[in-house]
């Protein structure tokens, strides 16, 4: 079990999202596994660039930006 202080805004944040996902403790859940999803996500695209940028040469700046913008990252 972990304790977390929160700032009043940042317990603002949560009181209002707690409802949603159940509970406050279930919203905290939630937002630690789509950072770790947003995480894996920038992972994933950072070894595809050092993969692609090895094999055919570093991509133009236009080409990772399409692909950040199209995938969220």
């Amino acid at each position: 079990m972990a304790k977390v202080r929160l700032d009043d805004e940042d317990g603002q944040l949560l009181d209002r999202l707690a409802p949603k996902f159940g509970g406050r403790a279930a919203a905290v859940r939630e937002a630690l596994q789509r950072l770790a999803a947003d995480e894996d996500r920038k992972e994933a695209f950072d070894a595809f660039l050092a993969e692609w940028a090895s094999e055919s040469g570093p991509p133009e700046a236009e080409a990772v930006a399409a692909m950040a913008e199209r995938y969220g990252l």
